[in-house]
């Protein structure tokens, strides 16, 4: 196999480890979502208030998105303990006993395996996208990267689609009692599956080197801080766009389907919202990818933060009048296809700012760093706009589209990257290629060229 051939293998099979890796590991952090705006307020928190319940259970959620995991080992190696980590920790959260049966110490538990999860995930996406950006081809890096983020909405179908019959067909008891375990008991084939996709893929070239060269950083974390301090906190900020999906799945649910609210959308109609919107995301998410290819990689994002931002008004008001069909469309609209300006762009942006040798560690940081003040965004949003309050849609809507207004001016401070070759990524000074000679080399590796 010449070096081409090889080349082009590697960057199918990165591309296709990270959407498969991703699907299977959101699906598990994504049924976790879903239970915690369902049922985990009536069977692990002790509390007869419905609003200390509804916050006490999405706090939860903010708690996983904790840790990073390094560049000593290889992104390889990483990506396989991911998938075990989220594993094995899904799969103890549906053995778990309630409340009822054995106290405080449920809740507790449950928050220490949902940390669990966080190390996991957090080490998924910055990993992923670092895996598939170093092997994709030269002007390709913006559509083979998008493939770990339409992993990540494929598994949030998946995980909504595993609810949505339980939901739907199963007596509201036996769901309360056991029927909400199955998809967390089906996570063991995550790790099943996980170990053999991830094992067909190469280190990468670029990490590759620098092991070669003997310039593996012993504290990549004091590295990353040292050399992209500035990039690292871009990367907080525009990470707070995801206060998007927050809106859309977590607060939006507990919104609609928590009796406290009162506005008594089915669960299993609910649940389609999500369904709905990640479909379109997964069709939209390379048609992004590949614009961002063509004009770069700063103007989706700021469109699509922007844009997103000012239809959570209209998605939650939706959800205010008791329109279904309304709150599906806008859902759609919002969260599946203009969002994805940013979410289908964020996997080559944040590691293209950064050096390959903490690569990982600087976008694992700062993303989850960004991503952790978002996923404490629902307990606030229950607790200043609470079952009973006035305006929700405004006072929620308010606040997320001025967090989407700081990610987009964040987005635009940044430099541009998507016409440097991989070695000079990272580097404040380097020269971006110049257009002609970029388009001349991204048609010759469309036409199948070794990564670059």
């Amino acid at each position: 196999m010449d070096v081409a051939t090889h080349g082009a293998s590697q960057s199918s099979k990165a591309a296709a480890s990270g959407w498969i890796g991703s699907a299977l590991e959101y699906y598990d952090f994504f049924i976790y979502a879903t239970a915690a705006s369902l049922i985990f307020p009536q069977i692990f928190f002790p509390s007869n208030n419905p609003t200390t319940a509804i916050v006490a259970s999405l706090a939860t959620y903010g708690v996983g998105y904790v840790g990073h995991w390094g560049d000593t080992h290889g992104r390889k190696t990483v990506l396989i303990l991911c998938m075990l980590l989220m594993g094995i920790a899904t799969m103890g959260v549906g053995l778990l006993p309630t409340y009822q049966q054995v106290g405080v110490l449920a809740p507790v538990l449950l928050v220490v395996l949902r940390l669990i999860q966080g190390f996991a995930v957090a080490g998924e996406i910055s990993g992923a996208s670092s895996m598939v950006l170093e092997h994709a081809p030269f002007g390709r890096r913006g559509f083979y990267a998008s493939f770990a983020l339409q992993g990540v909405q494929a598994g949030q179908i998946l995980a909504a689609a595993v609810f949505l019959p339980i939901a739907a067909y199963m007596p509201s008891e036996a769901f309360t009692s056991w029927g909400w375990r199955i998809p967390f008991l089906l996570s063991f084939f995550v790790i099943v599956a996980g170990y053999i996709i991830r094992r067909e893929v190469d280190e990468t070239p670029a990490f590759a080197k620098e092991d070669e060269e003997g310039k593996i950083p012993t504290a990549p974390i004091v590295q990353a801080f040292k050399t992209s301090w500035r990039d690292m906190l871009r990367v907080v900020c525009m990470a707070l766009m995801n206060v998007i999906p927050v809106v859309a799945t977590i607060f939006g649910a507990a919104y609609a389907v928590q009796p406290a609210y009162g506005i008594g959308f089915q669960k299993d109609v609910y649940l389609w919202i999500p369904v709905l919107g990640n479909i379109a995301a997964v069709l939209v998410i390379p048609l992004v990818g590949t614009l961002s290819d063509k004009i770069g990689r700063r103007p989706p994002i700021i469109v699509g933060a922007l844009a997103s931002g000012l239809l959570a008004f209209f998605y939650l008001y939706a959800i205010s009048i008791k329109d279904v069909p309304l709150a599906i469309v806008v859902s759609i609209l919002m969260w599946g296809i203009v969002y994805q300006g940013y979410n289908a762009v964020f996997p080559s942006f944040y590691p293209e700012l950064f050096q390959t040798r903490s690569r990982v560690s600087a976008m694992a940081i700062s993303q989850n760093t960004g991503t952790t003040m978002t996923a404490l965004l629902p307990a606030l949003f229950a607790t200043v706009a609470p079952p009973g309050s006035t305006n929700i849609p405004l006072t929620v809507g308010a606040i997320t589209f001025t967090i989407t207004l700081i990610a987009a001016v964040a987005a635009g401070s940044a430099r541009e990257t998507y016409r440097l070759p991989v070695r000079d990524l990272g580097d404040p000074g380097a020269v971006p290629m110049a257009k002609p000679d970029y388009e001349r080399l991204r048609a010759a590796s469309i036409g199948g060229a070794a990564p670059a």
